[in-house]
């Protein structure tokens, strides 16, 4: 009898047991686990982040503009040079030849453009002397003829007097056309200068093509070549092509490849943070002085095509140059760096994590279905709203909010919220589904999500 009671006693606490149970899955069923952060308040900034490498403003690759052999390198790799100092050169034996040999010729002849215009001054010399010589038998013969007339001189003295005139003018003419030639031969000789001296300019080019002088002041930043390689122009990338770079390195640029989602919010005069691998724990402030209008292809890094194909596919960045405040001293073209471009502050922002940001359609939150439709005819879609789940006595109440700037895990909140208030920012699939006035538990936060971000 004893043992009858016991087991009684013990079915009725499972049937208990078993209503309790069931009692409390029944009100916990439509209860929603989620996770919660408050409405933060401080300085909100949004950051576009890109890689790239740093560069000299003002840089000039030395290329070859001819072929040959490399015979003088008369600076060194990290030496500073000036602007015209003479780089390197190759052999150029031929070219001094015909250097040489057109400033020889050139100066023939100006030696007898010399000497024909020296002519020239004496054959003049002569016509003038001839002119005065014809001006005075002139005269006598004007003075024979007065005399014949009143019969003072005879027939022969008249005709002497004639015929000298008549050599006299012959003489001017002879010295006329002497004059005409020497002119002649100088137009003749200057143009023979003329010709010689741009054939001089010409072998002096092919010369100065063989010479290489620095662009600019600076420092030579890149010498691939050595004494006795061969330079090989117009081939791009194929060794000797290149013969060194010369770099002004007082004013340094970081040149960033920002995503085409980003370039957007990039404008010239913003401010930005370079980090230089080579430098740690250093941050240098700049300022974004050239935003590039090119795409260009993530893989190459050359200009994206507007031909279509596979490549207007492919992910594109755009080039964005920052002018660096204070370089380091030892930096050096071709470093490694990472740009945070600093787009928009919101000094005294109320903001809460991205993910807390979710899309509803209005007709739901409201508690409404959606609108019937004719069959065979689809829904419109339905206008979002925007929002973000605010706990309210244990609920998850949807307040529509506007947004503002946004960091790389925040974002402001223009209205809508106060500062300390409990919003729900996950999990994803809670999130995802979650309706208004769901009743919620709170759970915590994964322990690698518990610590805190800085905004600033």
């Amino acid at each position: 009898m004893t043992r009858r009671k016991l087991f009684i006693f013990l079915a009725v606490i499972l049937v208990l047991a078993g209503v309790v149970v069931f009692s409390i899955l029944r009100r916990n069923r439509d209860v929603v686990a989620v996770q919660v952060s408050p409405v933060g308040q401080g300085k909100l900034v949004a950051r576009v982040t890109a890689s790239g490498a740093i560069k000299p403003k003002n840089y000039a690759d030395v290329s070859a503009n001819s072929i040959g052999q490399i015979t003088h390198l008369y600076v060194h790799e990290g030496e500073k040079v000036r602007a015209g100092q003479k780089l390197a050169e190759l052999w150029n034996v031929q070219q001094r030849a015909a250097v040489a040999a057109q400033q020889a010729n050139l100066r023939n002849l100006q030696a007898q453009l010399r000497a024909q215009r020296a002519a020239l001054a004496t054959n003049r010399a002569t016509l003038r002397q001839s002119q005065a010589s014809l001006r005075q038998q002139q005269a006598n013969w004007r003075r024979y003829q007065s005399l014949y007339h009143a019969e003072l001189v005879s027939r022969s003295d008249y005709d002497t007097a004639e015929e000298s005139w008549r050599a006299a003018a012959a003489q001017v003419n002879a010295d006329r056309a002497r004059v005409a030639q020497s002119r002649a031969t100088v137009r003749g000789a200057q143009s023979q200068i003329r010709q010689a001296q741009a054939t001089l300019r010409s072998s002096q080019d092919a010369l100065g093509l063989t010479i290489y002088t620095s662009p600019l002041s600076g420092v030579v930043t890149y010498l691939p070549v050595h004494v006795g390689d061969t330079a090989v122009m117009g081939i791009q990338n194929s060794p000797g092509s290149e013969l060194m770079e010369v770099a002004n390195l007082s004013v340094v640029t970081a040149h960033l490849q920002v995503d085409e989602s980003d370039i957007a919010h990039v404008h010239d005069g913003e401010p930005a943070v370079v980090d230089i691998d080579a430098f740690p724990n250093h941050h240098f402030h700049g300022v974004v002085t050239e935003v590039g209008d090119t795409a260009l292809l993530q893989s190459t890094g050359q200009a994206a095509t507007t031909s279509g194909g596979a490549a207007s596919q492919e992910a594109k960045n755009f080039k964005v140059v920052v002018t660096l405040n204070h370089p380091p001293q030892g930096i050096r073209t071709g470093l490694s760096c990472t740009g945070h471009i600093i787009t928009a502050v919101a000094p005294a922002a109320l903001y809460v994590p991205i993910q807390a940001i979710v899309e509803r359609d209005p007709a739901q939150l409201a508690g409404h279905p959606a609108p019937a439709t004719a069959p065979g005819t689809a829904a419109p879609p339905a206008k979002l709203v925007q929002g973000l789940f605010v706990i309210q006595n244990g609920r998850a109440v949807f307040v529509r909010v506007h947004t503002g700037v946004a960091s790389e895990d925040d974002i402001q909140i223009l209205h809508g919220v106060r500062a300390g208030q409990q919003v729900v920012t996950g999990p994803y699939s809670a999130l995802r589904t979650l309706k208004n006035h769901a009743r919620i538990k709170i759970q915590a936060l994964p322990a690698a999500s518990s610590g805190q971000t800085s905004n600033g």
